[in-house]
């Protein structure tokens, strides 16, 4: 999401880590830059002049003390405003479970309300609400069929008539039946609407009064740019706008002037609509936003999708292979299996610090471009070739010879390169258990290493722990988090985070 920005960001900062003396001269380029990128991704004009002038007050000599660490006071400053601009200090509605909540969406034709009016009932369908969806959009042709199409994808019930012309009416015909039903979460969709359209903004505000909603939510689309501000304070003068949702994230450069209209309702963020799939919805968090953005990664978030994933309990036998070095092919195919079902890649790419957050949009680059669909798929194409091979291949804990590579080829009916990209794979997996098995104190089991932390409780990490993970980090990464001792800060989160 927002990728252009994001690398300018972190081109940035790294110019101040690159010297060795920090002179005003250095600064101002800084600033420079960090304004520029913010202008090109569409953030409005008034909030970056707003930036550039925090940031020279921070830096006035005669508020800063002697010896202080400019090259932090920049990035901090720049990392305290970007969050201030998307965090309006509004804690976001929180839906019951059994209690009814009536959650009405809003927003622009073509903003993609529809689809995230499936997401939105999804998301909270698997977090044990009981849902439904509700389509009193009478205006567009073809809402009615959509919004009942992806409701029965995301499983969730559909209440609409094709008929009824009155959105008022249906509106609240189906919100009073799915109340008898008894479902916890009723979603509307309206009809989507322009700040000029007068009689239309009228429409929403009825039917507002009408169903009495908890909750209205306004769908922005990110590729709008700066008039993102103006429609967001169109729709905030006709109802009260409680949250926002940013759709079409997936690489947009310009995504800012959507991400600044939340200054315009004073209204939190709540997701992210981050790609076409129903999984590709992000919640959204200002402080890990920003902190991706900027390169420093999202160690929380990472954290929650890890233990999520449940590894160590769902499969101790591949972990213990993993980190024992008897890792083979069978264990990868095992492997790509549990990141299939963990959801869109992306998500969890996103949260890692430096380069490592953006190995998945360069490795999309050098493969042809894609989505997470498309990083599944490929993922799919390995567990293809990986049922294409021989006992003793599968469980083979050595990358295989090319004679052998080209024969998979060949049974598998997939290009070379693919297989060849596989084994790649494999010799990365490799290395890093072979690390993950240094790191780990002797005669410790796979369930207290998945608690271990070595800077938690005043341990301190030995000189082969520290090879070991400077081993699994690349040398860029690790200086953009500030190298060892930066790398030691991140674990400390880790550690207390775990301590929560």
């Amino acid at each position: 999401m927002l990728l252009e920005l994001g690398k300018k960001l972190m081109g940035a900062f790294n110019k101040l880590n690159d010297s060795f003396i920090v002179s005003d001269e250095d600064i101002d380029a800084v600033i420079r830059e960090v304004t520029m990128a913010l202008l090109q991704a569409d953030v409005n004009a008034v909030y970056v002049q707003n930036l550039k002038k925090e940031i020279k007050e921070a830096l006035d000599p005669q508020k800063v003390a002697d010896g202080a660490n400019k090259r932090d006071l920049v990035r901090n400053v720049v990392i305290q405003s970007l969050i201030k601009l998307v965090d309006p200090g509004k804690a976001p509605y929180q839906p019951k479970k059994g209690h009814t909540n009536i959650i009405m969406f809003v927003g622009l034709q073509g903003s993609g309300k529809t689809t995230t009016v499936a997401k939105f009932a999804r998301y909270y369908k698997k977090r044990g609400f009981k849902p439904a969806v509700v389509c009193a959009d009478t205006f567009r042709a073809g809402a009615f069929d959509q919004l009942r199409q992806n409701a029965a994808k995301v499983g969730v019930p559909f209440f609409g008539d094709p008929d009824e012309k009155d959105p008022l009416a249906i509106a609240e015909r189906g919100v009073n039946q799915l109340k008898k039903d008894k479902f916890d979460l009723i979603v509307v969709d309206t009809s989507g609407r322009h700040k000029q359209s007068a009689d239309l903004l009228a429409e929403m505000e009825k039917v507002a009064e009408r169903i009495k909603p908890q909750e209205i939510i306004l769908v922005m689309d990110s590729t709008i740019g700066q008039s993102a501000y103006d429609q967001a304070s169109g729709f905030k003068a006709a109802v009260s706008i409680g949250s926002v949702i940013i759709t079409k994230l997936d690489g947009h450069a310009k995504g800012g002037g959507a991400l600044a209209a939340v200054a315009a309702t004073g209204s939190p963020i709540t997701f992210l609509g981050t790609g076409e799939d129903f999984d590709s919805f992000q919640t959204f968090n200002p402080v890990s936003f920003v902190s991706r953005l900027v390169g420093s990664g999202d160690i929380q978030g990472m954290v929650e999708k890890i233990e999520s994933m449940n590894l160590i309990n769902k499969s101790p036998e591949l972990i213990g292979n993993l980190v024992g070095g008897e890792f083979c092919m069978a264990d990868l195919r095992e492997l790509f299996e549990m990141f299939i079902q963990a959801g869109p890649l992306s998500q969890m790419m996103e949260m890692f610090p430096g380069q490592m957050g953006r190995m998945f949009e360069e490795m999309k680059e050098k493969t042809g471009g894609g989505s997470d669909r498309d990083a599944q798929s490929r993922m799919r194409n390995f567990i293809t070739i990986l049922d294409s091979m021989s006992k003793d291949e599968l469980t083979s804990t050595k990358a295989l010879s090319t004679e052998r590579v080209r024969r998979i080829a060949r049974g598998s009916g997939q290009p070379l390169v693919v297989v060849q990209h596989l084994m790649l794979n494999f010799k990365m997996f490799s290395r890093m258990g072979q690390a993950m098995k240094k790191l780990m104190p002797k005669g410790m089991s796979m369930k207290e290493f998945a608690d271990y932390n070595p800077m938690e409780d005043g341990k301190h990490m030995t000189q082969q722990q520290m090879k070991a993970l400077q081993s699994m980090i690349p040398v860029d990464a690790m200086r953009q988090m500030g190298g060892m001792s930066g790398m030691m800060n991140m674990m400390k989160q880790m550690a207390n985070m775990k301590k929560k």
